[in-house]
């Protein structure tokens, strides 16, 4: 059997993979041939090179396997991403963006950033570094270049939709989109991870946010959940 690959039936710009084995795989259609990330795969069908997306190590891919209904980042949209560590999703979100897109990298740790530079964004041109702490947005909101279409948020800290909304506040479009994977043991380890999900859910509301799904990440990432959600 030789390597099949489809656009996804509801996401733009992701596509589903047959490989060889007959196993189903996420893909995004590679915006730099000839390189990968992290190890993944490369495919390449009718002409086209396709990076395999592992759902082990990406929650957005994950998200999807477990049928998540909605995905807003599209082609041609500015996504604010905060957490984008060594660049595993983000270089999947800057696929998924294009040429025409952005993908805005809020990281804090130096070191993870400039992995992420030397191994990413300096083969990327829709990828932008930026070395800040998330929880104060305002530090680098001379760097975002207006508002964004959707803000994608993983992050290990206790306040996260907190540090979320903050950043929706100063970046996101009117009825723009966040997709926010909850890491429930960085905010409480005491509580079962459905009450966390719950509480960061009130806090969105709260914030002003219409909540729209809830995924829950298992078995691909212990204790995480996808949420997507819109502004009023």
């Amino acid at each position: 059997m030789q390597v099949r690959v489809k656009p996804h039936p509801r996401f733009p710009a992701i596509f589903q993979v047959a490989l060889e084995d007959g196993s189903q795989r996420l893909a995004t259609k590679n915006l730099v041939p000839g390189r990968n990330v992290y190890g993944e795969r490369l495919v390449r069908y009718e002409g086209v090179e396709y990076r395999v997306w592992d759902a082990f190590r990406s929650k957005l891919a994950a998200a999807i396997l477990k049928n998540l209904k909605t995905v807003p980042i599209k082609p041609e949209h500015a996504v604010l991403y905060l957490g984008a560590a060594s660049g595993t999703t983000a270089s999947h979100v800057s696929d998924i963006v294009g040429e025409k897109g952005r993908v805005y990298c809020v990281e804090f740790a130096p070191r993870v950033l400039r992995e992420l530079v030397n191994n990413v964004c300096a083969f990327r041109l829709n990828m932008l570094p930026i070395l800040e702490d998330a929880r104060f947005p305002e530090k680098y909101a001379a760097f975002v270049g207006g508002k964004v279409d959707d803000v994608y948020c993983d992050i290990a800290q206790p306040e996260q939709a907190k540090i979320l909304a903050d950043n929706a506040d100063l970046f996101l479009k009117e009825h723009g989109w966040i997709m926010f994977a909850v890491k429930s043991q960085s905010i409480d380890v005491t509580k079962e991870p459905s009450e966390v999900y719950k509480l960061e859910i009130k806090v969105l509301k709260n914030r002003g946010f219409s909540v729209e799904e809830v995924v829950n990440l298992e078995p691909y990432d212990k204790a995480h959940a996808m949420i997507v959600a819109q502004t009023r």
